[in-house]
Parts: C-alpha cells; sequence; structure tokens
C-alpha cells in the first residue's frame, strides 16, 4: 500500500514529466485563511485560464492533488474552485513558515494540466502553553535580593505575530518578572527576587505567569508557579504559655495525663523538631511522680500522689529543637494535688464504763467516741451515730467528740450484753465510712420476783401415803442472776384449812413438799396451803403459789348392809305367795361403801343357790325377785345368801342371808303386816322422805341452773366461751337429765316409790364429790368420797352426775 507522502511524490513526478513534454500549459495561484467552512470560493479557474465555461464539462474538467484529503474541488459546469474539506494550518504544515497545498487542473480533448498553488494563511487559533500545569522552585530562606531564576518558556502552534510575544506575573511582595527578548520567536522570563523571605511567615509562595501571543485579539496560556522557602534554624522554641496550672487528684491512675505542654518552632524539619525534658534543676521527687514524653510533651502521673503530703507541686520542663546549633526555651508547671475522699473517718472509743447498771437513767455515759479524718474540706468533715437497734445513742460535746449515753430502758433479763456498732460517715462524694463495735455488758439489779409456773397447783395423794414422802417439788423461776436468783421456800397458813405445819413441810432450798402423817381419805379429802418463794437480792422479792392437795381415795373399806339386814348373824324372812307370777318382787338388799367411786361402786349376786334356781337379784339395784311362778315341786323355805362385791382392786364384799317362805294366800302376808305396826309407821316416814329428798333435789337443780346462767351473764365473754348451751332432757323411765359440756345431773326415780334410791356424784373432778342418799325406813346415810382419774370409769371433769339404783 503506498503513504500519502509516496504519493505526493510520484504525482510530483508526473507532473513534471507532463511539463517536460509541454503538456503543462499555465501554473495558478490562490491564498485563502486557514479555519475556513467548507464550499468557500477559491477562485475561477475558467475565467482565470481563458477557457469557455461552456466546454468545461465536454472536456471533463477535474482536480487532481497528491494529499489523501481532498481539500478543493471544481464545479465542472463554472470551473469554481472551492473547498471541500476545512483545513487546519498547523495540522497540515506545522511550524513552517510557509504552507500551501498544490493541485492540478486536467482537461481533455487536447489534454491540458494546469497548475494550482493554494497558499494557506495563519489565522490566531492557538494560544500559548505550557509544557507542565505548575512549576515548583525551591528557595531557601536565605536567599539575597536581586538573585534571578529561569522561568519555562511558553510554545505557541501559530507563527509570526500570532506566536508568544510576552510574558506577566501575578501580582507579590517578593517577586518580579525579567522578560528577554533574543528575536522573532525567541521571548524567556525570569524571577528576580526583590524582597527577602522569610519561611516561618509564610513557607509557600504560588505565583501565576502568563504567555501572551501577538494574535488580535491577543491569546494566552497560564502556568502556576509554587515556590517552596526552605527553612533555616533561625527560630527558638517557645512554649504556648510560660507557666502552666494545672489540678490533678490524687488518686489519679499511674499513666494518667496531668497536662500537655505545647512549644513550637517556627522552623521546619529539624529545625522544628521539639525534644520536652524535665528540668534537672527542679526537686528530685518529681523525676518519681512524673514523667514527660519528649515528642508530644504530655506530662503523665508516673508514682502515688498524696494530698495530705504534700498539696502542691512544681515541675521544671524544657523545650528544645534538633537543629545545629541547637535552640532552647523553659516553662513551669505547677500542680494542685486535688484531695479526693481516700480516707475514711477513723474512730477512737475511750472511758468505757462496762458493766453498766440495768435501771440506769437516761443519759448516763457509757464512753467518750472521737472521730477523726485526714482529708479536708467536705472529706474531713464526719458525723457519727449508733447503727444499730439499741438503747444507746452518740450525743455530741464538742466538734468531732461525742459521748455514748443510755437512750432507753435496760433489761438485763432480755438482753445482757449490747454489741454496739457506731458508724461514722464523712460528707466527701462518694462517701466513705467506718464502723467501730463497743461490748457493753449490763449488770443485774434485783427488779424480778421469782416465778411459779401456775398460779394454783393441784396436787393429788393416795391414802395410806408413807409418811415422809416427796408429794410434790415447787420450782420458781428467777430471771435475775447470782443472789438476785437464788430462791428460798416457805410454807404460809391458810385461813380456810387447820394448821398446814403440822400436815406437810418444805425444804427451803430444794422446794420438796414432805407428808408429816399417812393421809385418811375418808378423814380427809383435801386442803389447801400457799407456798412463798423469796430470792436473796437486797430488798428481797417474793411471790406466791396455791396448792390444793387432793387425797385420793384407796379401796380399804368393805360395803356395809342396810337396815334392816345389817344385823351380824341374824337371818332374815321375806314371804311371798304362792300364787306370785315371774318377776314378783320379793325384797331389796341395800348396801354402802365408805369409799369412793369405783371402790364405793357395788354389785349384788346371789351365792350357791340351792332348789331349782327361782330367784334373781339385781346387780346394780339389789332388788331379789322371781324368775318363774311356783310349782309344787318348789321348797318351802329359800334360803338365800346375797353377796355384796365393790369394784375395787382387791375387791372387798360383805353378805347377808335371806329366807323366803312360800304362804298360801295373800292373807297371810297381810296379817304379818298388821300385826306390824312398825312397819306401817316405816312405810309413812318412806313417803316422806321421798318427798323431802325429791323437793331437795328440784331445789338444788333449779338453784343450780340460776346461779349458771347468773355467772355466765356476769362474766365476761371471753370467759364461757368453752361451754355450751344446757340440755334439759325427759327420759320415759319418768327420770330428768340436765348437761352442758361441762356439766351433767341425772334424776331418777323408781316405779316403786318405797324402795327408791337417789345417787348423787357431783363436780368438778379431780375432785369429784358424791352424796348418797338412801331412805328406807327412816334410814338416812351421808357421805362424799372423790375419784381418781386413774380408775377404770374416767369422768370428764367438772361433771355433776346423779346415779340411780
Amino acid at each position: 500500500m503506498v503513504s500519502p507522502g509516496q504519493r505526493k511524490r510520484l504525482w510530483t513526478s508526473c507532473v513534471a514529466s507532463l511539463c517536460l513534454l509541454e503538456l503543462c500549459a499555465a501554473q495558478m495561484f490562490y491564498s485563502i485563511s486557514e479555519e475556513i467552512s467548507k464550499g468557500t470560493f477559491v477562485g475561477n479557474i475558467a475565467k482565470d485560464l481563458s477557457i469557455n465555461a461552456h466546454e468545461l464539462e465536454s472536456r471533463g474538467l477535474r482536480i487532481v492533488s497528491g494529499n489523501s484529503n481532498r481539500y478543493f474541488d471544481v464545479n465542472s459546469k463554472t470551473g469554481v474552485l472551492f473547498v471541500n474539506e476545512k483545513i487546519d494550518r498547523e495540522q497540515l504544515c506545522g511550524n513552517a513558515e510557509k504552507c500551501s497545498v498544490n493541485i492540478e487542473a486536467i482537461l481533455n480533448d487536447p489534454m491540458q494540466l494546469h497548475r494550482i498553488e493554494v497558499n494557506i494563511l495563519d489565522l490566531n487559533d492557538n494560544a500559548p502553553s505550557f509544557h507542565e500545569i505548575s512549576y515548583t522552585i525551591n528557595i531557601t530562606e536565605s536567599a539575597y535580593t536581586g538573585e534571578r531564576f529561569p522561568l519555562p518558556v511558553a510554545s505557541d502552534a501559530d507563527l509570526a505575530s500570532n506566536s508568544v510575544k510576552s510574558y506577566k506575573l501575578s501580582p507579590n511582595e517578593h517577586f518580579s518578572l525579567d522578560v528577554q527578548s533574543g528575536g522573532e520567536q525567541s521571548v524567556s522570563a525570569e524571577l528576580i527576587l526583590q524582597k527577602a523571605l522569610d519561611r516561618e511567615k509564610q513557607a509557600v509562595i504560588q505565583l501565576t505567569l502568563t504567555a501572551l501571543d501577538g494574535g488580535k485579539p491577543a491569546k494566552s496560556g497560564t502556568l502556576q508557579i509554587v515556590i517552596n522557602v526552605e527553612d533555616v534554624n533561625d527560630n527558638t522554641p517557645a512554649f504556648s504559655k510560660p507557666l502552666y496550672k494545672v489540678r490533678v487528684a490524687e488518686n489519679s491512675p499511674l499513666g494518667s495525663t496531668a497536662v500537655k505542654l505545647e512549644a513550637t518552632d517556627l522552623d521546619e524539619g529539624v529545625n522544628g523538631e521539639l525534644v520536652y525534658s524535665i528540668s534537672v534543676g527542679g526537686s528530685s521527687k518529681i523525676s518519681d511522680q512524673f514523667a514527660i514524653d519528649t515528642v508530644t510533651g504530655e506530662i503523665t502521673v508516673k508514682g502515688k500522689l498524696d494530698h495530705e503530703e504534700n498539696p502542691a507541686l512544681e515541675i521544671r520542663a524544657q523545650a528544645r529543637d534538633k537543629g545545629t546549633p541547637s535552640r532552647v526555651t523553659h516553662c513551669k508547671v505547677l500542680v494542685e494535688v486535688l484531695d479526693v475522699n481516700d480516707n475514711a473517718p477513723e474512730i477512737t472509743v475511750s472511758s468505757v464504763m462496762s458493766p453498766v447498771k440495768e435501771d440506769s437513767t437516761l443519759g448516763t455515759v457509757v464512753a467518750l467516741v472521737t472521730v477523726s479524718d485526714k482529708d479536708s474540706g467536705k472529706n474531713g468533715e464526719a458525723k457519727a451515730h449508733v447503727s444499730d437497734s439499741v438503747p444507746f445513742k452518740l450525743k455530741p460535746s464538742y466538734k468531732n467528740y461525742y459521748s455514748l449515753v443510755v437512750d432507753g430502758p435496760l433489761d438485763r433479763e432480755r438482753t445482757s450484753q449490747y454489741n454496739i456498732t457506731i458508724t461514722a460517715a464523712d460528707e466527701g462524694t462518694p462517701p466513705l465510712s467506718s464502723t467501730s463495735a463497743i461490748i457493753v455488758d449490763v449488770s443485774d439489779v434485783n427488779d424480778n420476783p421469782p416465778r411459779f409456773p401456775e398460779p394454783v397447783i393441784n396436787v393429788y395423794v393416795k391414802e395410806n401415803s408413807q409418811i415422809g414422802a416427796v408429794i410434790h417439788t415447787e420450782s420458781a423461776f428467777d430471771p435475775d442472776v447470782g443472789e438476785n436468783a437464788r430462791v428460798t421456800y416457805s410454807l404460809l397458813e391458810s385461813s380456810k384449812s387447820s394448821s398446814v405445819s403440822s400436815l406437810v413441810n418444805i425444804n427451803s432450798d430444794s422446794g420438796d413438799i414432805h407428808s408429816l402423817q399417812s393421809f385418811n381419805y375418808e378423814e380427809v379429802k383435801t386442803f389447801q396451803f400457799k407456798v412463798q418463794a423469796t430470792d436473796s437480792g437486797v430488798p428481797p422479792l417474793s411471790s406466791n403459789v396455791s396448792v390444793n392437795v387432793f387425797i385420793l381415795d384407796e379401796n380399804d373399806n368393805s360395803p356395809g348392809i342396810l337396815a334392816p339386814y345389817s344385823e351380824h348373824g341374824s337371818v332374815n324372812t321375806e314371804n311371798i305367795p304362792y300364787s306370785a307370777e315371774a318377776g314378783y318382787f320379793v325384797a331389796k338388799i341395800r348396801a354402802v361403801d365408805a369409799d369412793s367411786g369405783y371402790n364405793a361402786l357395788l354389785s349384788y349376786h346371789i351365792s350357791e343357790p340351792k332348789g331349782n334356781n327361782l330367784f334373781r337379784i339385781g346387780s346394780s339395784s339389789g332388788e331379789i325377785r322371781t324368775k318363774r311362778r311356783m310349782s309344787d315341786n318348789d321348797l318351802k323355805t329359800h334360803p338365800l345368801v346375797v353377796v355384796v362385791s365393790d369394784s375395787g382392786e382387791p375387791s372387798l364384799s360383805a353378805t347377808v342371808s335371806v329366807d323366803v317362805v312360800v304362804v298360801e294366800s295373800t292373807g297371810d302376808i297381810q296379817t304379818q303386816f298388821k300385826h306390824a305396826p312398825m312397819k306401817e309407821e316405816s312405810f309413812s316416814d318412806l313417803n316422806l322422805y321421798l318427798l323431802i329428798a325429791t323437793v331437795s333435789v328440784s331445789v338444788i337443780f333449779l338453784l343450780s341452773l340460776i346461779s349458771l346462767i347468773a355467772v355466765k351473764c356476769c362474766r365476761t365473754d371471753g370467759s364461757f366461751s368453752r361451754y355450751s348451751a344446757p340440755v334439759i332432757t325427759t327420759h320415759p323411765d319418768g327420770s330428768w337429765s340436765y348437761s352442758k359440756s361441762t356439766q351433767q345431773y341425772d334424776v331418777c326415780f323408781s316405779s316403786d316409790t318405797l324402795k327408791s334410791d337417789v345417787v348423787v356424784f357431783p363436780a368438778p373432778f379431780p375432785p369429784a364429790d358424791a352424796e348418797l342418799i338412801s331412805i328406807n325406813g327412816g334410814d338416812t346415810f351421808t357421805r362424799t368420797q372423790t375419784l381418781p382419774n386413774t380408775e377404770k370409769v374416767r369422768f370428764d371433769q367438772c361433771t355433776l352426775r346423779y346415779w340411780c339404783f
């Protein structure tokens, strides 16, 4: 492939050959400006060649160019040469002074070649430019005025008058511009130092260099000039202030920053690099307490600070640059060590007065207390108080001096020793506190009498007990100590009983009560006395307790048969008719027992019956009745032996003999009654006694009921809350029952008024007293007995019973 240059050279050779052959007729010259638009008229070839325009098209007018670009073209009809492509002179010809485009116009018939040269005129279409955007110059601040510094040269693609013609510099106080022109294309500029430089005032100077061409209007190009002022060690370092005042807490941790020194050196580089240090002229302890960073100037805590030891410190520091020769500056640092609340109050206790009597009055001084704090200000102001809830308090006396005094009643029996905690707290933030314990003993005074466990004591003693036996031991407790708690016992006579000193005796030290005789229940059932317990305090205190002694019955009495069957060795006779039906009443055996309870509970039975066992006896009533009707085989006389036994252990008994005679008719029995007036009288007296007994029991019942109601109404609500309402019940056999939860009365009557008994067991138990009233032919027996709670049958406490046989 042929390059454009080769093509141009080949075209030039062809044209030259044609000219030599005399085919080249003429040469024309045209001039146009660069950058003109397409289609712009250049010249009229037909006119300039004097060719008829009508022949141009027939002769095939055409334009031939040696350039690859077809910058021009011709109108084959009119012969007008015009711009076919926009032309850039700088691109086409570069920096050549003359720039032209050679073309040839060719005609045929005959063939003619006309050389055309189009001269391209330059326009000021390019501004001056520098090869760099900025240009840097390093100048030492010690440079002398008048020194010159060459600047880069600007270039311009345009030529001649459109090229660079001058330079100008932006206004400044240090430099001026010298523009030199050696020829038409040789224009240069130099900087001239007009004023001495000072890097510390202005380390960098920025200027603008402007290049101007000769076009109209002129075009320009700029260059940024950066002038770095190089430093010399001409400045001494300086601290921001000659005296630093800082505050550092005494509890600052090691390594914490106290202050940062700031020194400046207007120089740069090594001339401006500073080294900090603590001057040797300061206190020797300063280097142990503080350290300084040689690079940053930061002073940090190195050792322990103590406001109480040294509240203020002075540090001498210096800063030295690394220039040659080096320069140095000094400063002082005053460090105020701030107090922090790092010391707890100290409590000192003196003159402790222990023990303290329990009857000490309010305000009695127990100890002296002093509170101190090494801190200052609010951190050193401390107050003390008693922490626990104790009958003591701190009474301020003067500043930090207190008195520990009694603030409440003391009772050794409740608290014999107090561990008093005194707390002292300062007013720092946060507050610190300390405690101190004081042990105060309370001494005893005789303020408590001996105390018995119960106000009334019941003692149960079996009859026939051994003389001198210990029936009870009294024990009283005195909460005091020592002699105040040593108790002695003594007996006090009771006005309700006989001389107690003949019955019992008491051991004054142990409280053991000894019997002085063997008791007989049938003679003495109960007696009372008082025991006094007295302590050995000054003055002595005492208290009493009531002692109720109940004699418990033993089965030491045999049953006794009542009249009319009570004669010893006699045989009693009872008659019954032969026609008696089964269940016919024959006789009733009555007996009593001087004992009480089960020991007096009698049972009846027939011993060794003979014949055909015609009779039976009620085991509890003693009534003898027939089992069946009589028969001819039965005996006429039936001897019966009745055994009466109590329920004691061992059981005691008595016997009575009764002969039952069978008679033929009831008239014989009536005859016997008619001749026995005493029987009639006995019958009349029996009715009278029975009536009296019935009325008495009824009156007693009504009085008891009224008394119970009255007592219940008079007492407080709580005293009878454990009792239930009374209940009165009527039974089919004609008996009445009055009962409560703690009382019961039973009144029973037999259908046979001639043979009726009323047995009364009154309450409370223990003791359980009972009365037996037996009415039979004018015989009456009255006694009182006590039922122990250890026997076979147990009665509820405080129960009154009436039993019927």
